[in-house]
């Protein structure tokens, strides 16, 4: 099962994050303006982040991430202030951490999945210190057999060796384990070709996207579906 946006709403407070940081720094700098700011940052991280390899070297470290996106953001719009962008970075990473929340059916969930003695797999991408901490926060760590984070395992989520790791900690074969999360590329697409049962969970209900060729085997909006 995948943990961001899975298990604890992680990406809700995204365009606040950024707008508050964004307004932040418009007082602080004559002549930047807090939406012109946000309107290259948005444009910025779309494409940060659409990459691949950009994503996965950015995860790595999401601070450096984040004060790269904001300072060539600074900089498009003719401000070349990197301690501000440290600034700005920093404090949006802190919103993001304290805004991070576990939603209402995750541990309902979890509770029943354990009850009923199946074996149950963690697989997140992102640093062990990020992830760690978001799991004691919850105090997800109980529920699971095995937790696999990218940063520890040294490879994630879609490598096909990180669903092999987790088929192989809990003793299934691919016909008999399923895959639970809200990426089509790492929770429906990547573990579909080694077999897995994949089960999308589409919590705002918008579907899978115009002409995307992956479809999951299931689509839920609760966790509370899954059972």
């Amino acid at each position: 099962m995948d943990l961001d946006d899975t298990l604890i709403d992680y990406s809700s407070d995204i365009v606040p994050a950024w707008r508050a940081v964004c307004a932040e720094a418009d007082v602080r700098v004559p002549g930047l303006d807090a939406k012109a700011l946000f309107d290259a940052i948005s444009r910025k991280r779309d494409w940060f982040w659409s990459d691949p390899e950009r994503h996965r070297v950015g995860r790595a470290d999401l601070a450096a991430a984040s004060r790269s996106i904001v300072h060539d953001s600074l900089v498009d719009l003719g401000f070349d202030l990197p301690d501000l962008a440290r600034d700005v970075a920093e404090s949006y990473r802190e919103l993001r951490r304290d805004g991070a929340k576990i939603f209402n059916d995750s541990e309902e969930c979890l509770d029943r999945i354990r009850r009923q003695g199946i074996g149950l797999a963690l697989v997140t991408n992102g640093t062990g210190s990020d992830q760690r901490a978001k799991i004691d926060r919850f105090g997800l760590a109980r529920y699971f057999d095995h937790i696999l984070i990218e940063g520890e395992l040294g490879f994630g989520k879609p490598d096909r060796r990180v669903y092999e790791t987790a088929m192989e900690a809990l003793g299934s074969r691919p016909g008999e384990t399923w895959c639970v999360g809200d990426n089509l590329e790492w929770e429906v697409a990547a573990p579909r070709g080694l077999g897995i049962y994949s089960v999308w969970v589409d919590r705002p209900g918008s579907g899978v996207p115009p002409g995307t060729e992956v479809v999951p085997d299931r689509i839920i909006r609760t966790l509370s579906e899954l059972m």
